[in-house]
């Protein structure tokens, strides 16, 4: 049986290692630079994991853990609104290990969201189901935190793309990471917002007791219905947000 648990500091080399997997070696390569290999690069990331202020620390990860302690997945999210807090130990870190200033890099995030860094599974565990699982652990985190769950993904990975739409993540924008064309996704809250300009309504199943027994698809025909009525009555409606599943 596999476990999603918090990371602990002793677990850091491999930890880096799957990061290093979900950034993909070619970026991994790119931010070493051609003076520095990919051992050099999962050294810094070692690093990293192993501190308590960096975005890639262990008090940040999930992983995936077997019954005999063997790390499988990991997931590593943050507050977007920390981000360039964070990301100080990265640009420290890679001017002193590679020589290279990355301070003025676009940010990835922003504040409103629990940001999915790194997403990735073991080659050998594939396909059971695990980066779903992950997932779904990390948007809990991000319920608590009473923030949606944001993420990029590579323009070029339609597979993850797909796994990502299918629970619930939809298009926020367009955005770029390591030289790479990415897509913004988030992951939709179960809130309904209506404008009729000089009202606003607000529902929601953490705001409305009886709304958290229904299943997500039943508050979703709830909403719809809640604005045809709306509208029925001759409410101008300036804006609607519906859930998305």
């Amino acid at each position: 049986m596999i476990k999603i648990e918090d990371a602990q500091k002793k677990q850091a080399t491999v930890i880096a290692r799957l990061i290093m997997e979900a950034m993909n070696h070619e970026c991994c390569q790119w931010f070493a630079g051609p003076n520095h290999t990919l051992e050099d690069f999962h050294q810094l990331m070692t690093r990293l994991v192993e501190r308590e202020d960096s975005q890639y620390s262990y008090l940040n990860t999930l992983v995936a853990i077997t019954e005999t302690n063997e790390i499988v997945g990991i997931c590593v999210s943050y507050d977007g609104a920390k981000l360039r807090e964070l990301r100080k130990a990265f640009i420290e870190g890679a001017l002193e290990a590679f020589g290279r200033d990355f301070s003025d890099m676009d940010d990835e995030t922003t504040a409103g969201e629990l940001y999915i860094d790194s997403l990735c599974v073991d080659n050998s565990f594939r396909g059971r189901g695990l980066a779903k699982q992950l997932l779904e652990a990390t948007i809990e985190k991000g319920r608590k935190m009473n923030l949606p769950t944001g993420l990029l993904v590579d323009t070029g990975n339609p597979q993850a793309e797909r796994l990502y739409h299918r629970i619930g993540f939809v298009y926020i924008g367009d955005n770029q990471w390591g030289g790479h064309k990415m897509k913004h996704l988030q992951k939709a809250t179960l809130k309904i917002t209506f404008s009729t300009g000089d009202k606003h309504y607000a529902v929601s199943r953490k705001s409305t007791p009886l709304f958290a027994y229904l299943s997500p698809l039943s508050y979703l025909c709830i909403c719809n219905r809640f604005i045809t009525i709306m509208i029925k009555k001759g409410k101008r409606c300036n804006s609607a947000t519906v859930p998305q599943l």
